[in-house]
């Protein structure tokens, strides 16, 4: 066994046993709401960071990825190994710094609740004026409210900002961006080119959309498209399509087991997941996180999801949504070292999910698997195809004003970047902006703080998705629910893991790397 092969054995070994304790300690945490078990995690999560710190071992590392005699495997290993560690490479003070100033800033964002006429708003309420209310005025000053926290919180997240460039620059980047891209393994100048070739092929049709829903939300407040403004949208930032009641599929659930409807589905396809349900927690009870999600607990096979499932669309949906990322980790090759045992990138997963959670608008699947009436489905189709791409493109130009302004906030964080937010929307969003954009609107979005430099991945993920569908549709079925489909996915996206790159993944797959035309086919 050569020196390099022992020192990746100890590795893996040292990292499966720090893993084990963080994954069960945060399921815990998750499903009791308990503080002592969250008291555990926060160890836990400290230990693993730790081990991902250690600067004896990341030089070791650098110098045994340097060999010429590595395996294709261990190669990759190395890389795996060596992102992991590089932004963690900073004085421990440092790191604990970023850390509280992060913490603070979150716990100003959770705690900070507008008033409106001596009445508090929380998200919710602020939501539901947004999607509901009528009153212009009442509107109005509900949106002002809900920037209210990027006032509160604009300075020091600035601030932040510039730690973490501060931190970026001790490890020899230019600032914080540019590090995290390439600890993602995303090529800047490449997925910014896919983003600018999205904007291009999709905007006859997004500018259409935009016109036609202008038109109505004109009509519906009294007003002339001209003069509508972001309160006349049913979110803060225009990030969705307003609800559809034609869309709406609740009524089709009652009665519905969600359970086997997904059962149903992967089974369709090849895809047994029955033996996930076992550890998984599926149902609403006190105490555990509102918020589904599905965890690897120890890459051998325990794999969870935690879901609040009640019979309605948005339900069967994200549980569709869980599973397929609770697939994707199940199917995994174990044979593969520990490090590489995980998803090619979070792009890669999230492409998964988005692809079986997306079903439940599929007509495809409401026909086969929730067995609606083919004459009511004739209805239905146009409306949700119609739903689907007014959502997909205000989505994803939302995602895409969010990361080029992120960009700009990290190479320029001295300019008049509240001017630069509100030139980046109208730009993109096509919003037309407040008479007033000296505020740090930009600042109310907390995954500025919260988890930065990741946006993109949310519309890296449905690009994936969609050349995904495509490429299933063209080489497999059109029906899309064979067997063939699960064979293709467990042998060519899930069992490599992590052993290629997110693009060569796509590449291997697919025929070609991650290209934006099969969204473009698919929603516009």
């Amino acid at each position: 066994m050569s020196s390099a092969e022992v020192f990746l054995k100890k590795l893996n070994a040292e990292m499966e046993a720090l893993l084990e304790v963080v994954t069960e300690t945060s399921w815990m945490a998750q499903t009791t709401g308990s503080p002592e078990w969250a008291e555990k995690l926060s160890e836990a999560s400290t230990k693993f960071s730790l081990f991902f710190s250690d600067k004896d071992t990341y030089e070791q590392a650098q110098k045994f990825a340097l060999q010429e005699d590595l395996t294709p495997e261990q190669r990759r290993e190395f890389e795996v190994f060596l992102t992991s560690m590089e932004e963690n490479q900073l004085p421990e003070e440092m790191l604990a710094d970023l850390s509280k100033r992060s913490s603070e800033l979150n716990l100003r964002f959770n705690t900070y609740s507008p008033k409106v006429d001596g009445k508090t708003y929380s998200a919710n309420d602020i939501r539901d004026v947004l999607i509901n209310s009528e009153d212009q005025e009442l509107r109005k000053k509900v949106w002002f409210a809900s920037k209210e926290v990027g006032m509160a919180v604009g300075k020091d997240l600035l601030e932040l900002v510039k730690k973490r460039n501060e931190a970026a620059r001790l490890l020899g980047f230019s600032n914080y961006h540019e590090m995290s891209f390439k600890n993602q393994e995303l090529d800047r100048d490449e997925i910014f080119t896919i983003f600018h070739d999205l904007i291009e092929k999709s905007d006859d049709t997004y500018r259409r959309l935009k016109t036609d829903l202008d038109a109505r939300l004109a009509a519906r407040f009294g007003i002339e498209p001209s003069d509508i403004r972001p309160w006349h949208y049913v979110d803060p930032f225009f990030q969705e399509a307003p609800p559809s009641d034609a869309a709406n599929l609740d009524r089709f659930y009652q009665d519905k087991d969600l359970v086997q409807m997904t059962t149903d589905t992967f089974n369709s396809i090849g895809i047994d997941i029955v033996d996930l349900y076992e550890k998984s927690d599926l149902y609403p009870r006190p105490g555990k996180n509102p918020t589904a999600f599905c965890t690897d607990i120890d890459r051998k096979g325990d794999v969870r999801v935690l879901c609040n499932l009640t019979p309605s669309s948005y339900w069967m949906e994200t549980n569709l949504h869980e599973f397929g990322h609770a697939a994707y980790f199940k199917y995994t090759d174990r044979n593969l070292p520990l490090s590489l045992r995980s998803p090619a990138h979070t792009l890669t997963t999230e492409a998964i999910a988005m692809l079986f959670g997306k079903m439940g608008k599929d007509p495809r699947w409401l026909s086969r698997f929730l067995e609606i009436d083919q004459d009511v489905m004739a209805g239905l189709s146009s409306e949700l195809e119609h739903y689907q791409q007014l959502q997909m493109l205000i989505s994803g130009r939302w995602i895409i004003t969010f990361v080029f302004f992120e960009r700009e906030l990290y190479e320029n964080p001295e300019q008049d970047l509240n001017a630069l937010w509100w030139k980046t929307v109208e730009e993109i969003q096509l919003v037309t902006p407040p008479e007033d954009r000296s505020n740090p609107d930009w600042a109310a979005k907390i995954h500025f703080t919260l988890a930065p430099v990741y946006y993109q991945n949310y519309l890296l993920g449905e690009l994936t998705a969609a050349q995904l569908q495509r490429h299933i549709e063209r080489t497999i079925s059109e029906e899309f629910f064979v067997e063939q489909t699960g064979t293709m996915l467990i042998d060519e996206f899930f069992k490599p893991g992590a052993l290629y790159n997110w693009n060569e993944k796509i590449r291997r797959v697919t025929g070609e790397k991650l290209n934006p035309q099969y969204f473009v086919e698919l929603y516009c």
